[in-house]
């Protein structure tokens, strides 16, 4: 859930410097300042812990301030009096809601600040715009919600972002051994489809991302991420021997706010839902509030229970609980036995990228989905839709071509973009074009460009109104 509160928004342009406070130095803190920190921009990080700040100062080019950022002599320490962007996402709401409002008198562009109660968010506190002054509140539950409901409907995939107002998608597939295309390059594949509709943006193999061309092929065990209009997504994963389709039958380990609020979303999908959760008050507290959905009072690491109510039949698996141990394990259980996929829920996002090995489908980072989409909304502007592609030094936008004479009327072959990026599709009048090399490009087009971080500054300059 994303709830905005003003319309006053900062556009933080990769290659531009600005100043920037981030209250709260846990995973999602940390995990901004590392990605602003890389980009060359102004950063402040406000803690209590005083160890943890000396650790991570001494791992990042930032500035730290020990104290609370619901202080007015810390605000001022860290200069607040100058700063453009104001993030507060700390463990307390509280604190989080009060340092933005303290921020208020002074000229801070954007303040987002993250808040786990649901009480804050469906009480009607921020339905009025300028009530708090805060442009973004951002729930991590709701945005992993939201993740996992996207990948529900594209059920091949691990991962889907929007673009073009939700006309293009940018999935991703991993092609496993027996996939018909391993082997063939992106020449080849795209002479079988036949028309135009979709283009593969990136190829990530053995952790390194290639920008693909023509000539590269496609491998088992690489992770492809592809551009396609939503209604050619069905086409697209023929040609690859992929299915997509709604779960029947979901298992939910786990019954606390994320694993109530998907079961909540998935019975208005009329989708058969059993949610488990070994704590016997909590069970109540679902079999009231649910209404189509089977609760178990047990372990989800009770392999006979679940057994008997057919988890080895069910189309996905949902891992939720709060201890990653238990997720993980109950994932390769549920796949040891027959459960067609499973998405995993981890709190330490520095796992994420060893459970692919393990068997496990997805597995997903509250904490790094919401500061993913927080890095999206303090860089639109002439910017559209931006996504964050974990376990990657790649990133997607949606930017403007600048009305500059070399893009008029122009061959995309022609403009030879920085090496590291690629064009995955233009936006124009509202329609969405997947180019080719003789695509004419016009100014005020939008394009949807899949980029490395050390294309970023080189793409920068070339689509800047000055370079």
């Amino acid at each position: 859930m994303v709830l905005t509160a003003t319309q006053s928004v900062l556009y933080l342009k990769k290659g531009s410097t600005v100043r920037i406070i981030i209250v709260g130095a846990g995973q999602v803190g940390f995990y901004l300042c590392e990605r602003f920190s890389q980009e060359g921009q102004e950063v402040v990080l406000i803690d209590c812990d005083k160890a943890k700040l000396q650790r991570i100062e001494r791992d990042l080019n930032i500035m730290t301030v020990h104290g609370s950022g619901a202080s007015a002599r810390i605000l001022a320490e860290a200069g607040i009096a100058k700063t453009n962007l104001f993030i507060a996402v700390t463990d307390s709401d509280e604190v989080n809601l009060i340092s933005c409002i303290m921020s208020r008198p002074y000229e801070v562009t954007t303040r987002v600040a993250r808040v786990k109660n649901e009480d804050f968010l469906e009480g009607g506190l921020f339905h009025e715009k300028n009530d708090l002054g805060i442009d973004l509140i951002i729930s991590p539950d709701w945005a992993l919600t939201d993740e996992i409901l996207g990948l529900c409907r594209v059920s091949a995939a691990f991962h889907m972002a929007e673009f073009a107002n939700g006309q293009l998608i940018l999935l991703g597939y991993k092609i496993l051994e027996d996939n018909p295309r391993v082997g063939l390059s992106l020449f080849e594949i795209q002479k079988l489809h036949g028309s135009h509709r979709f283009i593969i943006t990136a190829i990530i193999r053995e952790g390194q991302t290639i920008i693909p061309r023509g000539e590269d092929h496609i491998l088992a065990g690489d992770k492809i991420y592809v551009t396609v209009r939503r209604s050619d997504i069905k086409a697209l994963e023929q040609l690859f021997a992929l299915s997509s389709k709604r779960p029947e039958k979901v298992f939910i380990i786990g019954g606390g706010s994320i694993g109530y609020i998907v079961a909540r979303s998935l019975e208005e999908m009329n989708i058969d839902v059993t949610i488990v959760e070994s704590n016997k008050e909590r069970c109540e507290f679902l079999s009231e509030n649910l209404n189509q959905t089977m609760v178990l009072n047990c372990d989800g690491l009770e392999a006979h229970e679940l057994l008997e109510e057919g988890i080895d039949r069910a189309d996905l698996v949902i891992s939720l609980t709060e201890s990653d141990t238990t997720n993980i394990l109950s994932s390769l259980l549920a796949k040891h036995h027959g459960t067609k996929k499973c998405i995993t829920k981890i709190t330490r996002h520095d796992f994420v990228p060893l459970l692919g090995n393990l068997g496990i489908d997805v597995a997903l980072s509250a904490r790094q989905v919401a500061a993913s989409m927080i890095l999206r909304y303090v860089r639109r502007g002439v910017v559209g839709a931006v996504a964050t592609i974990m376990d990657s030094d790649a990133e997607v936008m949606e930017m403007r071509v600048p009305a500059r004479e070399k893009f008029n009327s122009v061959h995309l072959k022609e403009l030879h973009f920085p090496k590291g990026s690629i064009v995955g599709a233009i936006v124009r009048d509202q329609q969405v074009l997947l180019p080719s090399g003789e695509t004419i490009i016009e100014i005020g087009d939008n394009l949807v460009i899949f980029f490395t971080k050390k294309a970023a500054a080189d793409l920068e300059r070339f689509l800047s109104d000055e370079g």
